[in-house]
């Protein structure tokens, strides 16, 4: 069973609030106050207004180069979810087996809390390579935040080993995911009454011509593109998630937008497939234009998280097996911070207790069983007396 120390500093992360809408600043602090104790000093990089923050600390300053353990502070919100318990009341209940419940304990204040908890072992470990501690902001909503921390960690200097992402994997290293690539399109037309349509560029049907052509693109990728097995989906996708436009019936609508994305396989490339999208874009512009020289289409970048690849003999992966005591892997259908960690030369795997279909749920759980493997996990961890056996010659 996991230990009273490791629940209880899982609890005490699970009762903050720390929306994405929200500032994480409550957790930020406690955390560096934790750390502080035992004498840690923590890289805080925070964001345009002061009012998030990343933060990056070593566990074993004079060692050599660390491991990194790396989590995300913000969860999804409740509004509107029927939850049996407060969402932020960290209950832990016996039936049907023991569980703790609660907003982000599983997606990923359980992997957070308990590595937090085995700070003091990470520090006083005979192990000649530090522990670090890397907790970002924003990754709900688009990665934003572990951006800054990898460009500071570059800025000073520090060149982890490797990075273990504690997404809820259910324990078993996962060595891939899809890309999350989102955008946001605004159409420009040009207004006049509906008896005068031939006078007027309608935004709301320029639209949906580019929609179309985003649902073709999906109707290709499931048919065409060659599959990646262990994947739910095995092939890329593309959808539209939100559509406004028009203000009357009687009235042609000179403003439209919205929202799309991409899901790219790791074999893909999204990038590319945008490019299609734009192109098709400025191809009916040039129609709109000889109506109204103002029309056209303007794109927008929500968030761009690279798809992840890793391979199953890579010595990330490899350590993440030895740890978690599990000779698979797996890859999994949701994005992580795992391709912006690898895409800037660090070694990554994603590994960590709870499972996603728990995540942003109503009574989202994470069983006391995860909790108490992702102990070992970090026992082990703490308990090595030299370098992986794949990083001794670096």
């Amino acid at each position: 069973m996991i230990s009273d120390t490791a629940l209880q500093m899982v609890q005490s992360l699970v009762r903050m609030n720390t929306v994405s809408q929200n500032s994480n600043l409550e957790l930020i602090y406690f955390v560096r106050d934790e750390l502080a104790r035992l004498g840690v000093r923590s890289r805080l990089t925070h964001n345009a207004d002061k009012s998030k923050a990343n933060l990056f600390a070593t566990l074993g300053e004079n060692k050599e180069a660390g491991i990194i353990l790396s989590g995300h502070t913000d969860t999804v919100p409740w509004d509107g979810q029927d939850w049996s318990a407060a969402p932020l009341g960290a209950l832990v209940k016996d039936a049907p087996e023991p569980r703790l419940y609660g907003r982000g304990s599983a997606d990923m204040k359980g992997f957070i809390g308990v590595a937090l908890s085995h700070a003091e072992q990470f520090l006083n470990s005979p192990a000649p390579f530090a522990v670090h501690l890397a907790l970002s902001y924003d990754e709900e909503v688009g990665c934003f935040g572990v951006r800054e921390l990898i460009s500071d960690l570059r800025e000073a200097g520090i060149k982890p080993l490797a990075c273990i992402i504690g997404e809820p994997t259910g324990m078993v290293p996962a060595i891939a995911h899809k890309g999350v690539y989102r955008y946001r399109c605004c159409v420009r037309g040009k207004e006049a009454h509906s008896s005068l349509t031939p006078k007027s560029v309608n935004a709301i049907e320029m639209a949906a011509r580019l929609i179309g052509k985003v649902r073709d693109m999906a109707e290709g990728f499931e048919r065409d593109e060659p599959r990646y097995e262990g994947f739910d989906v095995p092939f890329s996708t593309a959808s539209v998630g939100q559509f406004q436009g028009g203000i009357a019936d009687n009235v042609v609508p000179r403003d439209a937008w919205f929202h799309y994305e991409f899901r790219d396989l790791p074999t893909a490339n999204a990038k590319l497939m945008q490019q299609e999208v734009v192109a098709q874009a400025r191809s009916l512009e040039l129609a709109m234009k000889k109506v109204a020289p103002e029309a056209g289409f303007h794109f927008e970048t929500i968030c761009e998280i690279p798809s992840f690849l890793t391979g199953a003999d890579d010595p990330v992966t490899v350590l993440a097996q030895q740890l978690s005591g599990q000779p698979r892997t797996t890859q999994v259908a949701f994005g992580t911070e795992a391709g912006i960690f690898k895409q800037s030369g660090i070694p990554t795997v994603v590994c960590g207790p709870g499972h996603i279909a728990q995540a942003h749920q109503p009574d989202e759980y994470v069983s006391l069983d995860q909790l108490a493997q992702c102990e070992r996990f970090m026992q082990r961890l703490s308990a090595m007396q030299s370098l992986p056996v794949p990083y001794r010659d670096r």
